[in-house]
């Protein structure tokens, strides 16, 4: 090869070197940037709000109404039951009916009745005289003899007033009634049309304090006692009697049945 050859040949390789793309002049592809497909999970649900949505089992639900009737001051219904432990009724009432059958079979000392309107725990009878000696300790306030018969009258032959009340106990009966009143036994039920008199029957604490449902639950009237429908004629009967005919006549006034009876208080 000639000198000008070799010349022109290295011209063209240097050339071919400057035209071609150089490893570190041309720069490398990048790489796509791997991208993690984000997935769109469905929102979970934060557990308190499943339980919330979700029955209770038969066990929880058993224990939940335990702890709820140890604490109420009252009978509770069954709606409010329901309502409080976010459950159905229908399914409510069979488990307090169950849960007091569980109490009577095993013979507890807790007795869970349905008094009054609602569900309420109380203490088995026979175990009474034990929670008296520790918390009453001989100290009870209890109604008088007095008070009691007043109360049973009421009871059985509400509604009706005071003086057909004396005229049955065959005393004045003012202040036992007052009595009644101020401890939520009885309150007053409208005015008697004949006589304009003001009528009384019995209230749910009554109901409450005998652990009774219904007036219904009363037990039948002892064989010596009158029974309710000789009320009335008692009460007619003192229309007659010389003592408050002549009391009449002395006062000029309406005849009184019981004006002339020795009174309780």
């Amino acid at each position: 090869m000639t000198e000008p050859e070799a010349r022109e040949s290295n011209t063209q390789e240097k050339e071919a070197e400057e035209t071609a793309p150089r490893e570190t002049d041309v720069a490398a592809p990048e790489e796509p940037v791997a991208v993690e497909p984000v997935a769109v999970e469905p929102v979970a649900v934060e557990p308190e709000a499943a339980e919330d949505e979700s029955e209770l089992d038969d066990a929880t639900l058993e224990s939940a109404l335990e702890a709820i009737l140890l604490v109420v001051d009252s009978p509770a219904s069954n709606e409010q039951l329901a309502s409080a432990v976010g459950s159905e009724v229908n399914r409510v009432k069979p488990m307090l009916l169950s849960m007091a059958a569980k109490f009577t079979e095993r013979g507890s000392g807790i007795d869970l009745r349905y008094a009054g309107d609602g569900w309420r725990f109380y203490t088995r009878t026979a175990y009474a005289p034990y929670v008296e000696r520790l918390l009453l300790d001989g100290a009870r306030s209890k109604l008088t003899r007095a008070a009691l018969e007043t109360l049973a009258v009421i009871a059985y032959r509400q509604p009706l007033t005071r003086a057909r009340v004396s005229a049955v106990r065959g005393v004045n009966v003012d202040g036992v009634m007052r009595t009644l009143l101020a401890r939520g036994l009885i309150s007053e039920a409208g005015v008697d049309p004949e006589s304009n008199g003001t009528m009384y029957t019995t209230t749910e604490l009554f109901l409450e304090r005998l652990g009774l449902a219904s007036l219904t639950d009363l037990p039948a009237l002892a064989p010596l006692l009158p029974g309710v429908d000789l009320i009335d004629e008692i009460s007619d009967s003192m229309d007659t009697d010389p003592r408050v005919t002549r009391s009449t006549k002395n006062r000029g006034s309406k005849p009184d049945p019981v004006a002339e009876l020795d009174s309780d208080d």
